[in-house]
């Protein structure tokens, strides 16, 4: 659901009632949409005059259902107002091309929500699923209304004929401000330039941020279109809370688990990583003190991926480790400026498609949005590998990672906190990560660990700080700066966040122990654990372990992994080691023991104290009884005591 203060409290979807077919509105009702939001209520009717929109507005404010509610009263009415049988009535009549396939899903599931009264008429089929190509061929086929895709998947199947777009009515390009950034400059390209498209249709564009890509999209799709903009308010900045922390490599460990240990933070918490390693290796860590969770990356497959968001969602998971590659991968415009002159274009560049011929359109496109084009090939992969290793698997990474996204569309629910425990190497990353919290109307709070320059340099000493420090993180305070120049200018104040290092100092014997536990080999081994979990689990492999049961026995009877051994002691945090900010209720003081000072040593033992510990001195179960003084007292000799 959207934002109290992005809804129009003067409209209802019951006044659309003239221009919205009966069934959509039942279906809006049922899924809790009584009044449209700000930018639901322009964008639908001039939708539904066939207008071209480009719309800014922020996450969680209803762009979804701005776009599909008219789209699909569109495909309702033309096949109702239409002569032609059915059975040569059914073409593609819509395109959704999203960045990533987590949001591909997530629109799916909107679509089919909307369309719960009429989806024998609307057929909507999902092609950036991760089904086989043999099956989605099969499912175009049949002709369905609306197709959703990534940019990449979309031009692969209209190279291969395996649909036609010659009766297109509606392209939606959502997200904008990341289709390009993702990798799909190229495909996009392509897809406009190629001549899929007809000469006629209606465009819709999407976007939280308005950015050299959107301005380049916006002149390759929108004709004279109306713009919505809905800035960001007052109320959103000040529900946000920003703060900082400056520490080591191996400091970003240690205040995790105080953190997450003492519950300074409540409720559900999103800690972004940039390395797939970086992420397993945290899980690890934090099992070590019995801290439950979850691992969110681009190895997994997708349906995978869609599992572990849905099980944070309800609540199965506290924690969610996510990995954002793109993120360390993506750099600002000075940055691209200032790596112009390095010399590896020929390196990157050489991975890429061959460059179709610019149009005369495109052409007339400034030179400067072109260039920045180029300059995002040269940044697919999210840790910086050798050229010699990026050319040989360059291709297979970039189409990875241009399939994966967690830090927008993902839809995650209740998130209180976000936790950049790698701080992003662009200022665009930075927002669309803190995006994650202080939604619908709730507060949310986004902490940011910087390595200092000072810290980097000193960590090549250490032995410890080089297992578990990234190279991106050298330019922290320099991507720092210009995040808080960028919040200042959006009203976003950033804080710091001062711990007391003495009393969190205490537990750094045992953050130590427990990363020495967490070697490289328990890594890769629970990186192996994971992938052969998927495998034994995957529907496809079924019926190649049905024709091939040697496979499957010995994937089950393979060397047993030796994982990371728990210490059950680490669970626990005693009580001398708990700082005077964070008491435990209940942590066992007797009753008028508070008001003694700290110190005191009775000069007589307090019986009371004694009391309901099971078996005594005096006998069994504490009892007297059997020559036992029943008090603790010294036993008798029962030879001695013996009465004839």
């Amino acid at each position: 659901m959207a934002e109290p203060y992005l809804v129009d409290k003067k409209a209802s979807f019951a006044s659309f009632s003239h221009i919205l077919d009966a069934r959509l509105l039942r279906a809006l009702a049922d899924m809790g949409f009584s009044r449209p939001t700000l930018v639901q209520a322009k964008a639908i009717p001039l939708g539904l005059e066939s207008r071209d929109i480009l719309a800014r507005a922020r996450t969680g404010s209803g762009k979804t259902a701005a776009y599909c509610i008219p789209v699909v009263q569109k495909i309702i009415r033309s096949k109702s107002s239409s002569d032609v049988e059915p059975e040569n009535n059914q073409v593609t009549r819509s395109l959704m091309l999203v960045p990533t396939r987590e949001l591909a899903e997530q629109i799916f599931g909107h679509l089919k929500g909307l369309l719960k009264y009429c989806d024998n008429e609307v057929v909507v089929s999902n092609v950036a699923s991760g089904t086989t190509s043999h099956l989605q061929r099969t499912l175009l086929s049949d002709k369905p209304d609306i197709v959703i895709s990534t940019p990449s998947r979309a031009l692969s199947l209209l190279q291969a004929k395996a649909f036609n777009l010659s009766s297109l009515e509606s392209l939606v390009i959502d997200e904008a401000d990341l289709i390009l950034s993702y990798g799909h400059d190229e495909d996009v390209r392509q897809i406009f330039d190629g001549g899929h498209l007809p000469k006629v249709y209606q465009s819709f564009l999407m976007s939280a941020t308005m950015t050299e890509d959107v301005e380049m999209l916006k002149g390759l799709a929108l004709r004279n279109p109306a713009i919505l903009k809905l800035e960001a308010g007052e109320d959103e900045a000040a529900a946000l809370s920003q703060y900082s922390v400056r520490c080591s490599e191996v400091d970003k460990f240690l205040l995790t688990y105080v953190i997450l240990k003492l519950r300074l933070i409540k409720g559900k918490c999103i800690i972004f990583v940039n390395d797939v390693d970086r992420s397993y290796r945290l899980k690890l860590f934090l099992e070590q003190f019995s801290i439950k969770s979850c691992v969110l990356n681009s190895e997994l497959p997708l349906n995978s991926r869609y599992h572990v968001v849905q099980e944070f969602n309800k609540g199965v998971y506290d924690y969610i480790i996510a990995t954002d590659e793109s993120g360390a991968a993506e750099k600002d415009t000075e940055d691209e400026d200032e790596d112009e002159d390095e010399g590896v274009d020929e390196d990157f560049v050489s991975t890429q498609r061959e460059p179709a011929p610019a149009p005369t359109a495109v052409e007339a496109s400034s030179s400067k949005f072109s260039a920045s084009i180029k300059k995002r090939k040269r940044s697919p992969t999210p840790t910086p590998t050798s050229h010699k290793r990026y050319k040989k698997n360059g291709a297979s990474k970039q189409g990875k990672n241009a399939e994966y996204g967690v830090t927008r569309g993902v839809d995650f629910i209740d998130v209180s906190c976000v936790l950049n425990f790698d701080l992003p190497s662009s200022v665009r990353s930075y927002t669309h990560r803190i995006g994650r919290t202080a939604r619908a109307g709730r507060t949310g709070m986004a902490l940011s660990f910087i390595v200092p320059a000072s810290l980097s340099s000193s960590a090549s000493n250490s032995k410890a700080a080089k297992v578990v420090s990234l190279p991106s993180s050298k330019r922290d305070e320099e991507v720092w700066t210009r995040i808080e120049k960028e919040q200042k200018a959006r009203s976003g104040n950033v804080n710091e966040y001062n711990f007391d290092m003495k009393q969190v100092e205490a537990f750094r014997y045992r953050m130590e122990d427990a990363l020495r536990s967490v070697t490289k080999k328990a890594v890769r081994e629970a990186r192996v654990k994971e992938l052969k979990s998927e495998i034994l689990n995957s529907d496809k492999l079924k019926a190649h372990f049905e024709d091939n049961p040697l496979d499957l026995e010995f994937l089950r009877h393979d060397k047993p992994l030796h994982p990371t051994r728990i210490q059950p002691h680490m669970k626990h945090v005693p009580k001398y080691l708990l700082p005077r900010i964070a008491p435990v209720d209940g942590a066992g003081v007797v009753d008028g023991e508070e008001d003694r000072p700290k110190g005191f040593v009775p000069f007589k033992k307090d019986s009371s104290r004694s009391r309901g510990r099971g078996r005594g001195r005096g006998g069994r179960g504490g009892k007297s009884g059997g020559g036992s003084s029943g008090r603790g007292g010294k036993k008798k000799d029962p030879l001695k005591s013996f009465r004839r």
